[in-house]
């Protein structure tokens, strides 16, 4: 255990999906089995091989005030819808030393992304060839910079405690709920506004991923192409958005009052060192993210009822999972209720590990386990209890959930919360 054996609970969520502009109306997606993958429309997306992603359901653009989201990276958009639903869920009315609550020098904001600015980036390229140098956008630095949505989070609730952003391709989003554990575990802070973002659909990515065989190509039935764990995957399908959650101090948090959704109970980390894009696998590593978790935490395999599994849905990837939750969680395993919800999410890469924790405090929460979709045929190598079809309730009592996300480069993290 830490020595500082500080406990750290979720007192609010907020998320913008393919789903929902909000957590309240992703999660109702998520409990109604609903894809949100759609055809790409226009022109630019017309040759290319994958020509279907999970756009937002609400654009940025419709929510942020104009003159603020042209200032903005998609991503970071995003990321400040979020934070803001978060913030006010957690019961704070203002930022940091305008409400008493918390005082700035002890509220930090951990917002990650894989790719940052990456539209910023292009778009402005484009401007640059079209329209000549003085044309390109004064904000497009501050725009592009992969801290960029941290820091505008930080700015929004005068975060001085730091503001930080991992970088660590799709395990991103959960390794800055991680690394917010730690600042409040450590002391650094009280409270920390954490989570993942990610806006990459644009055609370069999309043919990059295509190109490396990494992406669905299923453009005919878009809502059928994400589709983990069954015989008929072909990759994973692109998303957008954000998901953000308020980590608070249990003392802080009961001194104020507020309401907590759940216990974090620690990360556990590794790496495959095995491939640049491709998973290890035997899920070795995977497997070793998941014993560091257990040996730095009180979490028995026994507890575990729930696992909101990283299954993006790539032949190999999926299978490797698994594998390394039977290594590690032995015949505990058959009574873990697994959801893939990137079936109904697509991919959000860096933010996927922010989307799926609020699924997975949810979850805890209100004791119910999301479906996975477009399962028709279940690989016979996936020896687990996948949640198919219908929600599945979970058991009354203390239960343990966990949410897995992995990344190109070999990240592992693994993040486990507790009922209260």
């Amino acid at each position: 255990m830490n020595s500082t054996n500080r406990t750290v609970v979720v007192t609010g969520i907020g998320a913008t999906t393919p789903l929902g502009g909000d957590s309240a109306s992703t999660w109702e997606g998520l409990m109604a089995g609903r894809s949100g993958v759609k055809p790409l429309e226009g022109e630019r997306f017309a040759e290319l091989p994958v020509r279907i992603a999970a756009l937002a359901a609400v654009d940025p653009g419709d929510v942020l005030p104009r003159p603020l989201a042209r200032k903005l990276d998609r991503s970071a958009q995003f990321a400040l819808i979020a934070a803001r639903e978060a913030w006010a869920d957690a019961g704070f009315t203002a930022k940091a030393g305008e409400d008493e609550a918390i005082a700035p020098e002890r509220l930090g904001s951990v917002i990650a992304s894989g790719i940052g600015g990456v539209i910023t980036l292009l778009d402005q390229y484009d401007v640059l060839k079209e329209k000549g140098v003085r044309r390109v956008s004064p904000h497009t630095v501050p725009m592009l910079m992969p801290n960029g949505p941290a820091a505008n989070v930080g700015l929004e609730v005068n975060a001085q405690a730091g503001v930080h952003t991992p970088v660590s391709a799709c395990a991103s989003g959960a390794e800055a709920i991680g690394y917010a554990v730690e600042m409040i575990r450590s002391g650094r802070a009280d409270v920390v506004v954490a989570g993942g973002t990610e806006a990459a659909i644009h055609p370069l990515p999309i043919a990059a991923f295509a190109n490396m065989m990494a992406m669905s190509k299923n453009n005919d039935e878009p809502e059928k192409a994400s589709r983990p764990y069954d015989t008929g995957r072909d990759g994973f399908v692109l998303g957008e958005g954000a998901g953000v959650v308020i980590l608070e101090s249990a003392e802080h948090a009961a001194k104020r009052g507020a309401k907590v959704y759940c216990e974090v109970l620690g990360q556990g980390l590794s790496a495959d060192a095995h491939h640049i894009a491709q998973p290890e696998p035997t899920g070795r590593g995977i497997a070793a993210a998941m014993q560091n978790l257990l040996d730095s935490s009180d979490l028995k395999p026994s507890e575990v009822v729930h696992l909101n599994a990283h299954a993006t849905s790539t032949p190999q990837g999926d299978i490797a999972e698994i594998k390394a939750l039977r290594k590690v969680l032995g015949d505990d395993l058959d009574h873990v209720a697994i959801s893939a919800t990137k079936s109904m999410t697509g991919h959000l890469l860096g933010g996927a590990g922010g989307i799926e924790t609020v699924a997975t405090v949810l979850a805890l929460h209100h004791r119910i386990a999301p479906p996975t979709i477009n399962v028709d045929d279940l690989d016979e190598a996936i020896e687990a209890d996948v949640v198919r079809g219908e929600p599945r309730a979970l058991p009354e009592g203390p239960i343990a959930a966990i949410n897995n996300s992995f990344g190109f480069g070999g990240h592992n993290v693994v993040l486990a919360f507790r009922s209260m």
